[in-house]
């Protein structure tokens, strides 16, 4: 299972002590003081989730959040902040934030959030995994590129073709056949 947690804040005893919080329900976060320190670990291969503060100086956990809708916008970021309202609630989702998360928050709440987008995480990350695989083993979706309706009745065609059995000569067709010269 997923367990890593790419947790930033620029408070560090707030971002010990949740990532204390975490080690303690064995997850592996990987602590981070900024948008800085933190956008190198955002992947879309990367095997977890992000929690980050709104406020911090620089580029704030929105900064965060848009850099990983860009990068994977199927990984999961929940937004915490000590200083939120309504407004910045509703922006945060309107932006693709997973969750919204108030300061202080409690540990079972906390870990509750984590775990369930985690969970998505896992989810997207083996789809992902069985795309890849069902593609790697299918040459008409190596070779035939589209989205289109078209582009994937055209590969149908062609798998549906690959499948069929080839038709054996009779004899008496390979005697009636033209001869073959050699070149």
């Amino acid at each position: 299972m997923t367990t890593k947690v790419l947790l930033v804040d620029d408070d560090r005893e707030v971002r010990e002590a949740l990532g204390q919080t975490l080690e303690l329900c064995d997850l592996d976060p990987i602590l981070a003081g900024s948008y800085v320190a933190a956008k190198d670990h955002i992947a879309p291969e990367f095997d977890g989730v992000i929690v980050t503060d709104i406020r911090m100086p620089g580029r704030d956990g929105f900064h965060l959040l848009a850099r990983a809708r860009e990068v994977d916008p199927d990984l999961p970021v929940i937004l915490l902040t000590g200083e939120g309202d309504i407004p910045m609630a509703v922006r945060a989702m309107e932006q693709g934030a997973h969750g919204f998360l108030e300061k202080p928050c409690g540990p079972k709440n906390f870990v509750a959030a984590v775990k369930q987008a985690l969970g998505l995480r896992a989810e997207v990350l083996a789809a992902r995994r069985a795309q890849a695989a069902k593609v790697e083993g299918d040459a008409a979706a190596r070779m035939l590129v589209g989205r289109s309706p078209q582009a994937e009745a055209m590969r149908t065609q062609v798998r549906a073709i690959a499948r069929a059995r080839p038709r054996r000569w009779s004899a008496a067709r390979q005697a009636a056949a033209p001869p073959r010269w050699p070149r």
